[in-house]
Formats: structure tokens, sequence, C-alpha cells
């Protein structure tokens, strides 16, 4: 084969819009259709198993509340059932509250809930489902393509670290998967005039509010998903008969609805609480909020801040840094993203488009959202949000089984198509080996920024045990929620920044609001005992290196 005809066949060989394999066992019983059930079968039984160990192992090692934004995500969960003023109000106006209403069963019992697994049990079940959702993606254009995909991002050290956790990242990723899932497979039935393209759509709908009431990166993601779609449904419209048309139309419209649903719902909560529909962007505690409070006047910009391509080599180093730090792991990068824009320009854009899509969110959003993200290997040499790369393992892990797809199209050799697929894998175990021996860079994260709250956490938690338990607390949850969990201190004993009104007439009146008071350098409690300090004595005062420092009071009437 000459290099010419290669290159041709590489690039201009059309796309054919073949069924998928369970759309052919779901038709016709075919074959090659029931191994690839068999296989989705077989990843959820992997995945199950190597999600419950992963759990398992780093709740051994006491590292799955490490994570502060972990640690406030069950405890939110927690308050709305165990609170002065439990309901729906204690999900707060910042952190979209689906990854809290499905953790509420499991953090019920007080062991789960001081043990933290209760609020990782949604995270495991995510990381099986997208890895699930994963195989049936990639099953459009091989069964190789799609195992090679599944081990890329299931073997992933920082995957299942942050899977272990209570973090929102691994449910917004199965979510994620499952939205451009369904899209594709729309858009593929609308292209060979299949009537099944309505439910698609619509299945894809559900997963998208999903994704829109987990992270705000899912509102992105459904517009992105939309726009996306209308080619497809604009050429098959003017062939479809009346009936088909119609029934296509009644299916859009209540996609379409269910996807305004989420960010209406959202909007609405805010305003009818807050008295400000966008009080989770612009409010007290949003990020931009945060950013000002904790930004020293004369410090620099942040890397990538109103500099969107800036922000995207940082987002992409974050995401390499996800699969490995060596130069192996840039090689994968690079083979991923090379595929992926030769499947793009042959024809299949939609799911390279909507998978690649976060690298455009995170762009935007560090560049002009006060979303920073920190680099160990770049200014300002630190650890902060690199989690957030985990949300391109998906597209890298795609690129990388497509790689696989387009060798075997180009050459013949059955040698080098078994050479290929054990290369990226070979290459692949040692990426992921060397992030075990050197920690996997999540954790290292939370290790350096969640170690000293920890510590903290655990102090105050041994005071807490020694109080009575019917007393009641004032304190900034906020900032505590973790050590009222290690405790096993109901949060219906506190007075908190969730209980409104309460709260603020406690602030004015200390001593007389509640038995015992936590106050932290810089909390608002803090400021409310410095205001008012008659009628409270110090039991003890708790300093931790890189920690405000916590002085716990006993109101002297009790």
């Amino acid at each position: 084969m000459s290099l010419r005809t290669s290159a041709s066949k590489l690039f201009f060989t059309p796309p054919v819009a073949r069924p998928t394999a369970v759309e052919r066992v779901r038709n016709t019983g075919d074959s090659a259709g029931a191994a690839m059930v068999r296989d989705c079968w077989t990843v959820a039984a992997l995945l199950s198993l190597a999600g419950a160990v992963a759990l398992l192992y780093f709740h051994s090692r006491n590292e799955i509340l490490l994570s502060g934004d972990a640690v406030a995500h069950i405890n939110i969960a927690r308050r709305v059932f165990d609170s002065r003023t439990p309901g729906p109000l204690q999900l707060g106006s910042v952190w979209l509250p689906l990854p809290h209403l499905l953790t509420i069963p499991f953090i019920v019992g007080g062991s789960m809930w001081q043990s933290g697994i209760g609020g990782s049990m949604i995270s495991v079940f995510s990381y099986v489902l997208a890895g699930f959702g994963l195989l049936r993606l990639l099953s459009i254009w091989s069964r190789l393509a799609a195992w090679i995909g599944v081990a890329v991002f299931a073997a992933n050290p920082n995957v299942l670290y942050v899977q272990a956790t209570a973090l929102n990242e691994p449910l917004y990723l199965a979510c994620f998967i499952w939205a451009v899932l369904f899209f594709v497979e729309s858009s593929r039935s609308l292209r060979r005039g299949v009537p099944q393209a309505g439910v698609s759509l619509e299945k894809g709908a559900i997963a998208l509010t999903a994704a829109i009431l987990t992270r705000y990166d899912g509102w992105f993601l459904a517009t992105v998903c939309w726009v996306a779609i209308l080619p497809s449904a604009a050429t098959v419209i003017r062939r479809m008969s009346r009936t088909d048309l119609a029934s296509l139309r009644r299916a859009a419209f209540k996609a379409l609805l269910l996807t305004a649903l989420g960010p209406t719902l959202w909007l609405a909560y805010n305003f009818g609480v807050y008295g400000n529909a966008l009080d989770f962007a612009n409010g007290p505690y949003s990020a931009r909020a945060i950013a000002q409070r904790t930004t020293v006047e004369s410090a620099p910009p942040y890397p990538g801040e109103e500099r969107p391509i800036t922000a995207g080599i940082y987002f992409t180093k974050a995401a390499q840094l996800g699969l490995g730090e060596g130069s192996a792991a840039k090689v994968l990068v690079l083979v991923a993203v090379l595929a992926s824009f030769i499947c793009a320009i042959r024809g299949e854009w939609l799911p390279l488009v909507l998978l690649w899509s976060p690298l455009l969110f995170y762009s935007l959003s560090i560049a002009y959202g006060s979303v920073p993200i920190f680099l160990p290997v770049w200014w300002p040499f630190s650890y902060y949000n690199l989690r957030y790369g985990l949300e391109l393992l998906p597209a890298i892990a795609a690129g990388l089984g497509l790689s696989v797809v387009l060798i075997r199209e180009l050459f013949r050799s059955r040698r080098l198509r078994l050479l290929v697929p054990a290369a990226i894998l070979f290459v692949l175990g040692l990426c992921y080996l060397q992030a075990w021996r050197t920690v996997p860079i999540c954790l290292r994260e939370v290790r350096a920024n969640g170690r000293a709250r920890l510590d903290l956490d655990r102090q105050i938690a041994a005071v807490l045990k020694s109080i009575p338990r019917q007393s009641t607390v004032l304190a900034y949850t906020g900032a505590h929620s973790g050590a009222f969990e290690l405790a096993g201190f109901p949060l219906r004993r506190t007075i908190n920044e969730g209980n409104f009104f309460i709260w603020d007439a406690s602030l004015k009146h200390p001593a007389t609001a509640a038995d015992y008071v936590i106050a932290s350098d810089g909390d608002p409690v803090a400021d409310s005992v410095a205001h008012h300090p008659s009628g409270l004595s110090s039991i003890a005062n708790i300093e931790v290196a890189g920690q405000p420092r916590t002085v716990i009071y006993k109101s002297e009437p009790y």
C-alpha cells in the first residue's frame, strides 16, 4: 500500500452509520451484538469489584475524607434531615443538589456518615455506570476500541481515588458519557432514518438534566449537545414522512422541555430562597466572591485569568498529569488528539466534539469564571482543582481506542494490528504504575491541602465527644462540618449558617444562644465573639499549622 493511498484511505473514507452492537442484538439477535452485551455485563462486574476494592483501600488509609469539598457534600446531604431547620433549604445555593439528594439514603445511619463511606456510594456506582457507558459508546467503532477506552478510563489511579470519595466528579462523568452516548445514537438513527431517534433524544435529555443538576459543566454540555445534533436533524427532516416527522417533533419538544427544567428549577430555587436567581454565580459563597475575599490585593493574576488560551493549556496539562507525569503520558495524549481529529474530519465528529467540549468550558471558566487550576510543575507550583482535568479522560480514552481502529483500517498486517493495541496498553500500564509509585496526583492534592484541615477537625471532634450529648453548639459548619461528622455529633444540636434567622439572631447573643461556641479566626462566629464576649469562657484553644486558630467556649449559664 502506497503512502498516498494510505493517507487517502485514512482521511477521506466516508464513515457508514452502522447500527450499534446493542441495537443489532435487540433487533436481529446478531451474535456480535450478543458478545457486546456480554462485554457490558463483564465491564459492570469488573468495575464494581475495582470500585469497591479502591474504596476499601483508601478508607483503610483514612484518605476518603481528606478533601474538604467531599466532607462538605456529605454534610450538606446530612443536614437536609439532621438540622434544627431540616428540609430542602439546607441544600444551599452554590453546589447543585442532585449529588446531595442521592447521598441522603446512604448516610441516614450514623456509621456510614461518620466513616464517609455513605458519601462514596454514589461515586462508586457512577464510576461503574461511566465505564459501562463508555463501552457502549466506543462499541460504535469496534469492540477492541471499546475495551481499550474502558481500560484507559477505569484503571486510571486518579479516577479510582476520586470515585472512592464523595466528590461530584464521578457522578458528572457518568451523566456526561451517557448524554453523549444517547445524542450520538439519536444522530445515527436520524441518519439511517430509524424511528427510535426520538427515544434516544429523550434518554439523552434525562442524562443532560442529571448532569445539569450535578455540575455547572452540564449547563454548557446541554447547549453543545443540542447545537451539535441540529445538522443531523436538519438533513433528515426533508425526507421524513409526516407521521415520523410529527413523532420526532413531539419527542424533541419533550426532550427540550426536560433539558430546560434543570436550570429553571435551580434558578427558581435561588430566587425563592435568596431573592437572587444568580446567587450561585454572584452571591457571597460563589466562586467569584470567595476569590475576591481570599486574594491579596497586590497578588498577580492566577494563570489563565482573562487569557482563555493559557487557561486551556493549563487545563490540558491537568488532564495529562491525571494520565501520567512523564513523557509517555504526553505521547498518549498526542495520539488521542490526532486520532480524534482524523475521525472528526472523516465525518464522525459529533461524539468527539462532545467528548472534547470540557476543554472549551474550562478554558472560559478559568479565564472569566474565577476557577483557577494550579499545577505542581508550572507556576505557581501548587495543587488546586487538578481533578477537573479528569473530565477530559473520556475523550483521551476514546481517542486511544480510535487510534487502534484507524491503524486496522490503514494496514492489513496482522502483526501490526496486534502490536499497536499492545503498545498502547503497555505504555498506559507504565504511566499508571508510575502514578501509583509516586502517588496519584489528585490524592497528592488533597494530602497537601487537606491534612491540616482534617487534623483540626479531629481535635475539635475530640472536644465535641467530651461535652454532654444534649448540649447545643453555635458554629460555622461551612468550616467545621467534618468535626461534627467525625464526632458523630448530631447537626440538629448545632446552630449554623444554614438555620437562617436563628443563625442571625444567635450571632448577636452567642452566650445565650448555645451551650458551647466554636470560633475560628476570620469566621462569623469569631467576629460575633469579638463583639459580644460576655458570658463565654474558653475551654479549648486549638492551633494547627496552616489552619486558623480555633477557640471553643462554654457559656457560663451552662
